[in-house]
């Protein structure tokens, strides 16, 4: 695919047209295309913020930089990569992968591809670091952070290192199978350069969400295989349609999302956007809703995206967007996006500043410290994890293994039923349900998101933890304030050895750490009072079968 349109309907397309036209008459595009900061106040943006509009040219440096790297790497027998990044780091590298060179994209529990390809690391699965682990011989970690190291990051380097020790590698050896892409002067660039790790840097200046064709999403998908260039092109040819009043997809798409999250006449804001793709949800879905939900979620605004298993039902405030549909004729959606990739990245990046001017919110300013927050509350608990249990809450009741905690007087007699028929009935009539799973294996929130959507009435939102609610956060707390959360932690699975393994150097194991980023989440969002309740699967194998009954129950009980 060469080309690129945008194509809206039936009542978005009265919004988006009014949109546009005052994006036109306020001269946005203009300003936009003179990367001119004063678009959000004399000193809201520094000028360098907008440098991502410059990247489909500006990287094509970097490719130059980057082919001696991967020369090195196939020499040495390295075309195995692992990417250790929580949140659009690790989404746009896998968007890429996924697009450019689909033989290659590694995962775990997938098969063994013969040519190497990218395995994500964020935290979340034990099955792909075993899945990486299988492939060390071939093996060149990226550790991708604009800040310091994460707790997964440095939990995730401890692990590689000691295992290509045991390997026989030197510390010179081991050092030469990790690169670090961070900004320039970060924490993360001061420490890599202490370890002797090759580095990668980075405009500190671009914002992270912004950075799908900087270092961060181009670095770790060459390295695996993807064709960059090409991806650089595709970018290159939609630049010339972003400085336009007429015929500028990226302004129709922003008033688009913009347009429909304003309160229309009836009062009603179409905030929510339901994003389709012809094979299903993909990376380029999860980077796209990390994008909305950082530019716009904030002061009490926000856009929240959401996949099909979670959006089956008549949503007046959802409007569906179509990524590259077959058929224009066949697609129901509101809205239509056709273009390649490496313009669906500059497209989507250019709508979400304009979404974002239109909500009054500033989309490149530095993020509020709810994601940090969470972080932290999880290191201050891990602290303590050689002395006992991560947390001294009891459940309030137990039924077939399902721990059930919730910060409300438990009535008598009631059953796991009951408190997921509490949960969905307290999602407001303008909200919807965010499920964030903190488990291993196949189970995840989308099993359980069509019967959620059909119980409460309202769309559902999913994700694996810690990835989706760092990569999402701040809409969820800072944006409107209309969600309500069920998170699910579980014991690792019999037979997981890596997640009761000991961190190297760290009183606890990855399965300590996944529930104490689960323990900070449910914390951050018990303090803005939002709705949530935590289950825990003693059994997560039984458990997950236990809990998928009950909420179709619930789903089946207040049905219409």
């Amino acid at each position: 695919m060469s080309g690129f349109d945008v194509l809206t309907r039936g009542d978005v397309l009265d919004a988006a047209l009014q949109a546009r036209d005052y994006l036109v008459s306020c001269g946005v595009p203009g300003a936009l295309a003179a990367k001119d900061p004063r678009l959000w106040g004399r000193r809201a943006v520094d000028h360098g913020r907008l440098g991502w509009l410059d990247l489909p040219f500006a990287s094509r440096g970097l490719l130059n930089q980057v082919g001696g790297l991967v020369s090195e790497a196939r020499y040495s027998g390295l075309d195995h990569i692992v990417l250790i990044g929580v949140g659009a780091e690790g989404l746009a590298a896998q968007a890429i992968t996924e697009a450019h060179a689909p033989a290659l994209t590694g995962s775990g529990g997938g098969p063994d591809h013969a040519a190497g390809g990218l395995t994500v690391l964020d935290g979340g699965d034990t099955a792909a670091l075993a899945f990486a682990m299988e492939r060390l011989d071939r093996t060149l970690v990226v550790l991708a952070s604009k800040a310091g190291v994460s707790l997964e990051g440095d939990a995730y380097r401890r692990i590689f290192a000691e295992a290509f020790r045991e390997r026989g590698l030197s510390d010179r050896e081991i050092a030469s199978r990790f690169l670090v892409i961070t900004d320039h002067g970060s924490p993360l660039h001061d420490f890599a350069r202490q370890c002797g790790y090759r580095i990668g840097l980075t405009d500190p200046y671009l914002p992270g969400h912004y950075g799908a064709l900087s270092a961060y999403g181009l670095v770790p998908a060459v390295l695996a295989g993807a064709d960059a260039e090409r991806l650089l092109d595709e970018a290159a040819s939609l630049v010339p349609s972003l400085a336009k009043d007429e015929d500028n997809p990226g302004l129709l798409l922003g008033a688009v999302i913009g347009g429909c999250a304003q309160q229309g006449p009836g009062g009603l804001a179409r905030d929510k956007v339901l994003l389709r793709e012809p094979g299903g949800p993909g990376a380029l879905s999860a980077w796209i809703s990390q994008l909305l939900a950082v530019g716009t979620g904030k002061r009490g605004r926000g856009v929240v995206a959401f996949e099909p298993p979670g959006g089956r039902g008549d949503f007046p405030d959802v409007h569906g967007v179509s990524i590259n549909p077959r058929s224009a004729a066949q697609d129901d959606s509101d809205t239509s996006v056709w273009a390649p990739l490496g313009a669906q990245f500059l497209l989507w990046e250019y709508a979400t500043a304009v979404a974002g001017w239109l909500l009054g919110v500033n989309p490149f300013e530095a993020g509020s410290t709810v994601v940090q927050e969470a972080e932290d509350d999880a290191a201050t608990l891990l602290r303590t994890a050689d002395t006992g249990s991560l947390t001294a809450e009891r459940p309030v009741y137990v039924e077939d293994g399902i721990e059930v905690h919730a910060d409300f007087p438990w009535p008598p007699g009631a059953e796991l039923r009951t408190v997921l028929g509490g949960l969905v009935a307290s999602v407001p009539s303008d909200g919807y349900l965010s499920v964030m799973t903190y488990l291993s294996g196949d189970f995840s929130g989308q099993y359980l998101a069509p019967s959620l959507a059909r119980a409460s009435g309202r769309p559902v939102a999913y994700g694996p933890g810690p990835g989706y609610p760092h990569a999402t956060g701040p809409v969820h707390k800072d944006g409107p304030g209309n969600g309500a959360f069920l998170i699910i932690t579980g014991d690792p699975a019999p037979g997981d050895a890596l997640a009761a393994h000991p961190v190297p150097g760290r009183p606890y194991s990855l399965a300590q750490l996944r529930l104490a980023r689960a323990l900070g989440e449910l914390r951050a969002l018990r303090e803005r009072r939002l709705p949530v309740i935590r289950l825990h699967l003693r059994d997560p194998i039984e458990g997950a079968g236990k809990l998928t009954e009950a909420v179709r129950a619930v789903a089946g009980a207040r049905r219409p």
